[in-house]
């Protein structure tokens, strides 16, 4: 969501009350959510940050974003990215697809590929589009039936609740034509990005809103959007992607009201390679109040957001965590537990967002970690080749224990005054650290051992 606004504050206050119990502490992951993995089999965890460009477009599109930023993630023990692609660049008018467009898209992912970042492809939407003001759907296919809009410049979120664009998304899931052309539009991204080494999977859209009915409070109308539109889009789309791309990972994300602990009412989406990519933010939050523990929103986001995998047996990444304000006096101790709860359940995150300045950037010009999102650079396995037994994580510890299967596991280190010490026992193990950079530990085990790594600081 990423805004203060008035209109998530109600929507916090609304959602209040019946908060779920604290889920008991657990060093593997969540019983009934499977991994994510590789084409190798190997059980991957995705650490990383979101990665856009908003501000340019059309020949300067994705001109912000240079090899600095895959240069930099990676030497502080980053493999993941989330990349922020626009429909509205893509396909500036109907039928006629921007080629500059493309070759923009594959030069960063050839950073990407060089730093050994897995990307995501993001098909981004804030407000709908530029009709609007903002970025995502081309205002060619925005269609308000002469419904209002009035800008809310310092309340930017409130911005969906407007009537044009509630009923600009019910024309996009309901209208034949533009479900064509955004299928369409899935088809080209895929096709040309098939085969790209860095590109992981395809998040289908970002944080999908839809139209309340006279009388409907927020959180049945996130339900009936999710059961009905979205699962139905979910799927339109899923088959537009596999008619050119077999392999890739499908990301569904469910409506933002997750974040106050809405369960979503998503259905099954007809795909074997499909995973739940929930962002997770706190209205509270991010209108400037500070962490409040006693309030257990993680708690309650947690026991939310478990439910659709259990159910449907898919892998869970967070596609964007982070508030704006991390000087306050309970940052550390928020960033401690979202970090400790994200463990329990997901294969993985992207926080928002790696940039270089002030408001949600990861670090400053200088390249160095703004106020306690150092603390999301820890050690991890980005790769298991075998069955996860037991897994501890800590800022300055890392303990994994695994049944070897075939390939090599890989670990990522990051930057540490004195460096890590990394035991193994049941394998081998080999590491490689470039100055002032991350260690990377390559372990590999005859199949059928049991492999105990523990890494602790120096």
């Amino acid at each position: 969501m990423r805004t203060a606004v008035s209109a998530a504050a109600a929507l916090s206050a609304l959602l209040a009350a019946g908060l779920a119990p604290a889920p008991a502490p657990s060093s593997v992951a969540e019983p009934g959510i499977p991994p994510l993995t590789d084409h190798r089999g190997r059980v991957l965890t995705l650490r990383g940050w979101n990665v856009e460009d908003k501000t340019h477009r059309g020949d300067a599109a994705l001109s912000a974003i240079t090899e600095r930023h895959f240069r930099d993630l990676r030497a502080q023990g980053f493999g993941f990215a989330r990349l922020l692609v626009f429909w509205d660049d893509l396909e500036p008018r109907r039928g006629q697809y921007s080629e500059r467009y493309l070759r923009r898209i594959e030069r960063v992912l050839g950073w990407a590929h060089r730093y050994r970042i897995r990307v995501v492809l993001d098909a981004h939407q804030d407000v709908f589009g530029p009709a609007f003001g903002h970025r995502g759907i081309p205002e060619w296919a925005t269609r308000t039936d002469g419904l209002p809009f009035t800008p809310h410049p310092d309340d930017w979120f409130s911005e969906y609740f407007e009537p044009a664009v509630q009923r600009a998304f019910t024309h996009l899931y309901e209208d034949e034509d533009l479900r064509r052309a955004q299928a369409a539009m899935w088809r080209v991204l895929a096709d040309r990005f098939d085969d790209h080494p860095a590109v992981l999977g395809y998040d289908l859209i970002n944080e999908p809103m839809g139209e309340l009915r006279a009388g409907e409070e927020l959180p049945e109308a996130a339900r009936r959007i999710e059961s009905g539109q979205l699962t139905a889009m979910y799927n339109r789309l899923a088959r537009a992607v596999r008619s050119v791309d077999e392999d890739a990972w499908l990301f569904v994300e469910p409506t933002p009201l997750v974040g106050e602990g809405v369960p979503t009412a998503l259905g099954r989406i007809e795909d074997p390679r499909v995973v739940y990519a929930p962002h997770f933010y706190n209205t509270a939050m991010e209108a400037g109040a500070d962490y409040d523990p006693d309030a257990r929103w993680i708690e309650a986001y947690e026991a939310a957001v478990v439910a659709y995998p259990k159910e449907y047996k898919v892998p869970v990444v967070v596609g964007e965590w982070g508030p704006l304000n991390n000087s306050l006096p309970n940052m550390g101790r928020f960033y401690e537990d979202a970090l400790t709860s994200l463990n329990r359940y997901s294969s993985g995150w992207a926080g928002y967002v790696w940039c270089y300045g002030g408001g949600y950037c990861a670090v400053d010009g200088e390249g160095r970690f703004r106020t306690n999102k150092e603390r999301t650079a820890a050690p991890y396995a980005e790769a298991v080749a075998g069955t996860v037994r037991e897994e501890r994580h800590g800022q300055r510890s890392y303990r994994l224990v695994y049944r070897a299967g075939r390939g090599v596991t890989e670990l990522s280190l990051p930057p540490a005054p004195r460096g890590w010490r990394v035991e193994v026992t049941g394998a081998r193990a080999r590491s490689r650290t470039a100055v002032g950079a991350a260690t990377r530990v390559a372990v590999g085990a005859v199949p059928g051992a049991t492999v105990t790594v523990t890494v602790s600081r120096r």
